[in-house]
């Protein structure tokens, strides 16, 4: 019988079965300090004027940053992102489908529910709507 690394006997419930994810987050908290601390010890840091001015995606900056910009912008970036992570959601229905059976599908049918739900109230509010 081969024995593993930090394998043991220990109960799922117990503290001690987090120790490897405690090693592994341990490690990666480390990894990333070292990676950023090499980066800035063997990175150049000749600093000129035309490094230190401010550009987007390769085009000089014309007026101020800070003009204001419609809120309509923002949400419709949220709503975006809040229907796409719905979306995520159905995977893991998708593929345990045949094992959830009908209280799965129950289950999915009450989430579909709640977020047109919330569909329907942004729409009510007008939260789509341009023309404003």
């Amino acid at each position: 019988m081969t024995m593993y690394f930090l394998q043991t006997n220990i109960s799922p419930e117990s503290a001690q079965s987090f120790l490897p994810v405690g090693i592994q987050l341990i490690f990666a908290v480390l990894f990333v300090g070292a990676m950023m601390a090499v980066t800035h010890l063997l990175g150049p840091k000749r600093r000129t004027a035309d490094k230190l001015t401010n550009f987007e995606s390769g085009i000089e900056s014309v007026g101020n940053a800070r003009q204001q910009m419609g809120i309509k912008y923002f949400l419709v970036a949220i709503l975006f992102v809040l229907f796409d992570v719905e979306v995520i959601f159905f995977y893991p229905y998708a593929v345990n489908f045949k094992e959830l059976g009908w209280d799965g599908f129950k289950a999915v049918m009450m989430f579909v529910s709640f977020f047109l739900c919330g569909f329907i109230y942004i729409l009510k509010k007008g939260a789509l709507r341009w023309e404003k």
